[in-house]
């Protein structure tokens, strides 16, 4: 009798754990946007076109350039003027504007570039071809003292290579588009970026410089981050030597596997693992590294996504609400010093993110919805019940305004944002985009500069 009481719990256990590894199998399964229901797709309409809305009225409609920030002061950032571009073709797809008032919209921001001041004097918006981080909204001159950035020159570059792209009618105004997009392009001095040889970190592109002193960062783009479009871009407008300086580039990747079968490119904040791919379709594309590890930097990026769910599960810090259906760091705003209590520091706006437990920065509770909206595309079987959940949870307590999210919240100090970032309602709205049809990509990818820059590095088809 004992003898059959143990092969009947011995047969429910291995049952369960039947159950539990379909369950696992199940939670793990990639769902494609023709799968969804109908709430979900509903939802996603909404939370795209709130977040267009920022592209609307956050820009100065004499230029079209767009805020950093939703604040009445905010500078321009050209990082958004580069998410922007394929945000207003998005709504025209989407019937939400015009072409034309799309194209007039994008006519009026490439015409600024192309004719604003390209010198070295302190106050211009630009030198070398390339732009600083920041410009006065009324001016359109550089702001802050800010760097003349590669980053986010490279993000603009982007959006204008779309543009390029997208806008292929006959008409005036997208043949003018066309006109400067080239012109635009054409002039970019890659060379005045390349870091020397005998450089910490040889060959590849610098992250900044300031006019005052002729002074450079002391850092390059290295690792994995995202920086990886902005090699392709350099490659396939002929920065010379961009082959050597990809390979220091990849010499720095640090990979790591904090939960078993998610080993990835580290880098913590999901910004990262986001921008490079709202204009690149990395799927089944790899470098020499990567193709080693035997993923493509998709998957790459879908392993980042879920580590952060992983963590948020775990919750090693015990920050209020973390769970399954609450996670997402990256850079965004936060509560700030002024909460700090018990020993527990919050920061305001800085670059959060985890890569796994052992390497995490400034988690102070603070959650992102941009960083699970923008890994919709990498991961829509968590990425979207976590956004529906803190829509319905936490709508009535502010996470919800006139562009959807807010930037970010910290259920620890009941924090809730005021304010929207162009830089995060961007990936959004893009690569929900990306997620239904794969539309940034279809127009990016045909572009002959991005093919040749992918040969150029070797990026290819990893089978």
């Amino acid at each position: 009798m004992h003898k059959i009481k143990l092969g009947i719990i011995s047969f429910f256990i291995f049952l369960e754990l039947i159950s539990l590894q379909a369950f696992e199998k199940k939670q793990y399964e990639y769902i494609p946007y023709q799968k969804l229901n109908q709430k979900e797709k509903q939802f996603l309409d909404s939370v795209q076109y709130y977040a267009f809305k920022y592209f609307l009225y956050e820009i100065n409609p004499d230029n079209s350039l767009v805020k950093d920030r939703s604040t009445d002061d905010s500078p321009i950032t050209i990082a958004a003027c580069g998410f922007a571009l394929p945000v207003w073709a998005i709504g025209t797809e989407r019937g939400w504007i015009s072409r034309k008032e799309a194209a007039d919209k994008t006519l009026r921001m490439l015409r600024f570039f192309f004719y604003s001041e390209q010198s070295s004097d302190t106050l211009s918006t630009g030198y070398q071809g390339f732009y600083y981080h920041f410009l006065n909204y009324h001016t359109g001159k550089r702001e802050w003292n800010c760097e003349l950035s590669s980053i986010d020159s490279g993000l603009l570059f982007a959006g204008i290579i779309f543009a390029k792209n997208y806008y292929n009618k006959n008409t005036r105004i997208e043949k003018e588009i066309r006109s400067l997009t080239d012109k635009i392009l054409k002039r970019i001095n890659w060379d005045f970026f390349k870091m020397p040889p005998n450089s910490k970190y040889p060959y590849s592109i610098n992250m900044g410089w300031h006019p005052e002193n002729n002074e450079y960062n002391s850092l390059g783009w290295v690792g994995y981050n995202e920086a990886l479009f902005l090699y392709v871009i350099a490659a396939g407008l002929g920065m010379k030597d961009v082959e050597k300086g990809f390979q220091t580039w990849m010499k720095h990747y640090d990979w790591r596997e904090p939960y078993q079968g998610f080993g990835h490119l580290a880098f913590p904040p999901l910004f990262g693992h986001q921008y490079s791919h709202i204009f690149i379709d990395f799927r089944n594309l790899a470098d020499d590294t990567l193709r080693t590890r035997g993923i493509d930097f998709f998957e790459n990026s879908r392993r980042a996504t879920y580590v952060q769910r992983f963590y948020a599960i775990d919750n090693p810090l015990n920050w209020k609400g973390y769970d399954s259906l609450t996670w997402g760091l990256t850079a965004c705003d936060g509560p700030g010093d002024k909460f700090n209590y018990n020993g527990k520091k919050f920061y305001g706006y800085a670059g959060r993110g985890t890569s796994g437990p052992d390497l995490v920065f400034f988690d102070d509770g603070t959650i992102a919805p941009t960083a699970t909206g923008g890994s919709i595309p990498f991961a829509p079987e968590i990425c979207i019940p976590t956004l529906m959940s803190m829509y319905e949870r936490f709508k009535e307590k502010g996470i919800w305004k006139k562009y959807g999210f807010v930037d970010a919240f910290n259920l620890t100090v009941n924090w809730f944002d005021d304010e929207f970032l162009g830089i995060d309602q961007g990936p959004i709205v893009l690569m929900i985009e990306n997620y239904r049809n794969g539309f940034v990509w279809k127009y990016f990818m045909k572009d002959k500069i991005i093919q040749d820059g992918l040969k150029k590095l070797n990026i290819k088809r990893l089978k």
